[in-house]
């Protein structure tokens, strides 16, 4: 599953920034690829708004 950030973290939560930072994103346009599993879509979900995921 590949996530990427499109939105800013500034101004969002610590939990939403922890989120995040867990998946390996801090920037505006970072990419990574992570596993396709119950972890990774709960933490997605809980971040929806700020990210874009797509399966590989």
């Amino acid at each position: 599953m590949t996530v990427k950030l499109v939105k800013s973290l500034s101004g969002r939560g610590q939990k939403q920034i922890a989120t995040a930072k867990s998946l390996g994103l801090v920037k505006i346009g970072d990419v990574t690829v992570q596993p396709d599993n119950a972890q990774t879509a709960g933490k997605i979900a809980k971040i929806s708004h700020l990210v874009v995921a797509t399966k590989a």
